[in-house]
Protein backbone atom coordinates (compact mmCIF):
# COMPACT_ATOMS: atom_id res chain seq x y z
CA UNK A 1 0.00 0.00 0.00
CA UNK A 2 3.22 2.44 0.41
CA UNK A 3 2.17 4.49 -2.80
CA UNK A 4 -1.48 4.86 -1.45
CA UNK A 5 0.21 6.81 1.50
CA UNK A 6 1.07 10.09 1.87
CA UNK A 7 1.89 10.51 5.23
CA UNK A 8 2.45 9.21 8.62
CA UNK A 9 1.33 10.80 11.79
CA UNK A 10 1.63 10.09 15.23
CA UNK A 11 1.33 6.07 14.29
CA UNK A 12 -1.59 6.70 11.89
CA UNK A 13 -0.92 6.19 7.89
CA UNK A 14 -2.98 9.04 6.02
CA UNK A 15 -4.18 7.74 2.37
CA UNK A 16 -2.74 9.93 -0.30
CA UNK A 17 -6.46 11.50 -1.99
CA UNK A 18 -4.97 12.49 -5.37
CA UNK A 19 -4.93 8.24 -6.01
CA UNK A 20 -7.90 7.87 -4.42
CA UNK A 21 -9.29 10.38 -6.80
CA UNK A 22 -7.54 9.03 -9.88
CA UNK A 23 -8.94 5.28 -8.93
CA UNK A 24 -12.12 6.12 -8.31
CA UNK A 25 -12.20 8.36 -11.65
CA UNK A 26 -11.38 4.67 -13.48
CA UNK A 27 -13.69 2.74 -11.54
CA UNK A 28 -16.44 4.98 -12.47
CA UNK A 29 -15.27 5.24 -16.04
CA UNK A 30 -14.92 1.29 -16.18
CA UNK A 31 -18.71 0.53 -14.63
CA UNK A 32 -20.21 3.82 -16.81
CA UNK A 33 -18.82 1.90 -19.85
CA UNK A 34 -20.15 -1.70 -18.52
CA UNK A 35 -23.66 0.11 -17.26
CA UNK A 36 -23.82 1.63 -21.51
CA UNK A 37 -23.52 -2.03 -22.84
CA UNK A 38 -25.84 -3.10 -20.60
CA UNK A 39 -24.17 -5.37 -18.15
CA UNK A 40 -24.81 -6.18 -14.71
CA UNK A 41 -23.28 -5.00 -11.28
CA UNK A 42 -23.17 -7.18 -7.74
CA UNK A 43 -22.06 -4.50 -4.60
CA UNK A 44 -20.90 -6.52 -1.71
CA UNK A 45 -20.84 -4.72 1.56
CA UNK A 46 -21.68 -7.10 4.58
CA UNK A 47 -20.44 -4.35 7.30
CA UNK A 48 -23.37 -3.84 9.59
CA UNK A 49 -23.33 0.09 9.85
CA UNK A 50 -23.37 -0.20 6.10
CA UNK A 51 -26.09 -2.48 5.17
CA UNK A 52 -28.61 -0.21 4.17
CA UNK A 53 -26.67 2.31 2.33
CA UNK A 54 -24.97 -0.82 0.30
CA UNK A 55 -28.77 -1.87 0.11
CA UNK A 56 -30.50 1.78 -1.03
CA UNK A 57 -27.78 2.44 -3.53
CA UNK A 58 -27.79 -0.80 -5.20
CA UNK A 59 -31.60 -0.57 -5.76
CA UNK A 60 -31.05 2.91 -7.09
CA UNK A 61 -28.86 1.98 -9.88
CA UNK A 62 -31.46 -1.97 -10.13
CA UNK A 63 -27.93 -3.44 -9.00
CA UNK A 64 -27.41 -6.98 -7.20
CA UNK A 65 -26.08 -6.92 -3.70
CA UNK A 66 -25.42 -8.99 -0.80
CA UNK A 67 -25.45 -6.95 2.89
CA UNK A 68 -25.57 -9.74 5.22
CA UNK A 69 -23.31 -12.28 4.93
CA UNK A 70 -21.36 -13.33 2.23
CA UNK A 71 -21.72 -17.53 1.44
CA UNK A 72 -18.69 -19.12 0.60
CA UNK A 73 -18.94 -20.45 -3.27
CA UNK A 74 -22.20 -17.89 -3.59
CA UNK A 75 -20.11 -17.15 -6.99
CA UNK A 76 -18.12 -20.25 -7.62
CA UNK A 77 -21.09 -22.40 -7.06
CA UNK A 78 -23.07 -20.62 -8.83
CA UNK A 79 -25.32 -23.89 -9.97
CA UNK A 80 -26.06 -24.44 -5.94
CA UNK A 81 -26.96 -20.91 -5.22
CA UNK A 82 -29.32 -20.76 -9.03
CA UNK A 83 -31.12 -23.26 -7.37
CA UNK A 84 -31.19 -21.68 -3.90
CA UNK A 85 -32.73 -18.43 -5.76
CA UNK A 86 -35.34 -21.08 -8.14
CA UNK A 87 -36.49 -21.92 -4.12
CA UNK A 88 -36.88 -18.92 -2.89
CA UNK A 89 -38.44 -17.29 -5.63
CA UNK A 90 -41.27 -20.33 -6.05
CA UNK A 91 -41.76 -19.81 -1.98
CA UNK A 92 -42.43 -15.99 -2.81
CA UNK A 93 -44.93 -16.87 -5.46
CA UNK A 94 -46.76 -19.39 -3.44
CA UNK A 95 -46.87 -16.86 -0.64
CA UNK A 96 -48.24 -14.42 -2.79
CA UNK A 97 -50.69 -16.68 -4.32
CA UNK A 98 -52.28 -17.68 -0.88
CA UNK A 99 -51.23 -21.04 -1.02
CA UNK A 100 -49.45 -20.96 1.98
CA UNK A 101 -53.62 -20.76 3.73
CA UNK A 102 -54.39 -24.58 2.96
CA UNK A 103 -51.48 -25.66 4.51
CA UNK A 104 -51.23 -26.87 8.59
CA UNK A 105 -50.09 -23.79 10.59
CA UNK A 106 -46.95 -25.88 11.76
CA UNK A 107 -46.10 -26.29 7.71
CA UNK A 108 -47.08 -22.48 7.34
CA UNK A 109 -44.31 -21.65 10.41
CA UNK A 110 -41.52 -23.69 9.15
CA UNK A 111 -42.30 -22.35 5.10
CA UNK A 112 -42.29 -18.62 6.43
CA UNK A 113 -39.26 -19.03 8.88
CA UNK A 114 -37.66 -20.51 5.96
CA UNK A 115 -38.96 -17.80 3.53
CA UNK A 116 -37.57 -15.19 5.88
CA UNK A 117 -33.90 -16.32 6.15
CA UNK A 118 -34.12 -16.48 2.33
CA UNK A 119 -34.73 -12.96 2.02
CA UNK A 120 -32.45 -12.05 4.65
CA UNK A 121 -28.94 -13.42 2.85
CA UNK A 122 -30.39 -13.96 -0.62
CA UNK A 123 -32.63 -10.94 -1.26
CA UNK A 124 -30.66 -8.55 -2.58
CA UNK A 125 -29.97 -11.18 -5.46
CA UNK A 126 -33.46 -13.20 -6.01
CA UNK A 127 -33.30 -11.62 -9.78
CA UNK A 128 -29.74 -12.19 -10.35
CA UNK A 129 -30.09 -15.25 -13.62
CA UNK A 130 -26.37 -15.12 -14.04
CA UNK A 131 -23.14 -14.44 -12.73
CA UNK A 132 -22.51 -10.97 -12.56
CA UNK A 133 -20.31 -8.39 -14.79
CA UNK A 134 -18.20 -6.61 -12.43
CA UNK A 135 -18.49 -6.94 -8.20
CA UNK A 136 -17.97 -3.77 -6.40
CA UNK A 137 -16.29 -4.14 -3.23
CA UNK A 138 -16.82 -2.03 0.17
CA UNK A 139 -13.95 -3.76 2.13
CA UNK A 140 -11.85 -5.76 1.53
CA UNK A 141 -10.78 -7.63 4.25
CA UNK A 142 -14.59 -8.33 5.46
CA UNK A 143 -15.18 -9.24 1.90
CA UNK A 144 -12.24 -11.43 0.46
CA UNK A 145 -14.24 -14.68 0.22
CA UNK A 146 -15.80 -12.40 -2.36
CA UNK A 147 -12.80 -11.20 -3.99
CA UNK A 148 -10.87 -14.55 -4.38
CA UNK A 149 -13.95 -16.32 -6.09
CA UNK A 150 -14.39 -13.18 -8.60
CA UNK A 151 -10.59 -14.08 -9.37
CA UNK A 152 -10.92 -17.50 -9.87
CA UNK A 153 -13.88 -16.73 -12.18
CA UNK A 154 -12.00 -13.76 -13.91
CA UNK A 155 -14.89 -11.46 -13.23
CA UNK A 156 -13.19 -8.02 -12.91
CA UNK A 157 -13.71 -6.12 -9.07
CA UNK A 158 -13.33 -2.43 -7.66
CA UNK A 159 -12.74 -2.57 -4.23
CA UNK A 160 -12.21 0.01 -1.16
CA UNK A 161 -8.56 -0.53 0.20
CA UNK A 162 -7.75 0.97 3.34
CA UNK A 163 -3.53 1.32 4.21
CA UNK A 164 -3.77 -2.27 5.50
CA UNK A 165 -5.08 -3.63 2.94
CA UNK A 166 -3.38 -5.29 -0.55
CA UNK A 167 -4.08 -3.10 -3.29
CA UNK A 168 -3.44 -6.12 -6.27
CA UNK A 169 -6.33 -8.13 -5.17
CA UNK A 170 -8.73 -6.21 -7.36
CA UNK A 171 -8.47 -5.08 -11.12
CA UNK A 172 -9.26 -1.20 -9.22
CA UNK A 173 -8.59 -0.75 -5.74
CA UNK A 174 -9.59 2.62 -4.49
CA UNK A 175 -7.42 3.81 -1.47
CA UNK A 176 -10.00 5.12 0.97
CA UNK A 177 -10.84 4.55 4.99
CA UNK A 178 -13.22 2.04 4.73
CA UNK A 179 -13.88 2.16 8.93
CA UNK A 180 -16.20 5.54 8.10
CA UNK A 181 -19.08 5.96 6.53
CA UNK A 182 -18.56 9.05 4.77
CA UNK A 183 -15.78 7.47 3.12
CA UNK A 184 -18.06 4.61 1.77
CA UNK A 185 -21.05 6.69 0.91
CA UNK A 186 -18.77 9.12 -0.81
CA UNK A 187 -16.98 6.17 -3.33
CA UNK A 188 -20.39 4.26 -2.99
CA UNK A 189 -22.49 7.59 -4.47
CA UNK A 190 -19.64 8.20 -7.69
CA UNK A 191 -20.16 4.46 -8.44
CA UNK A 192 -23.78 4.63 -8.31
CA UNK A 193 -24.02 7.86 -10.32
CA UNK A 194 -22.00 6.77 -13.37
CA UNK A 195 -23.86 2.97 -13.10
CA UNK A 196 -27.01 5.25 -13.50
CA UNK A 197 -25.72 7.70 -16.46
CA UNK A 198 -24.53 4.14 -18.56
CA UNK A 199 -28.00 2.49 -18.14
CA UNK A 200 -29.44 5.79 -19.33
CA UNK A 201 -26.84 5.96 -22.38
CA UNK A 202 -27.99 2.08 -22.99
CA UNK A 203 -31.66 3.29 -22.88
CA UNK A 204 -31.56 5.61 -25.27
CA UNK A 205 -29.66 3.35 -27.41
CA UNK A 206 -31.73 0.20 -27.40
Amino acid sequence: MAPYISAKRKGTHIINLARTARFLSEGCDLVFDAASQGKSFLIVGTKKRATDLVASAAIRARCHYVNKKWFSGMLTNWSITKTRLSQFRDLRAEEKMGKFQHLPKRDVAILKRKLSTLQRYLGGIKYMTRLPDIVIVLDQQKEYIALRECAILGIPTISLVDTNCDPDLANISIPANDDTMTSIRLILNKLVFAICEGRSVYIRNR
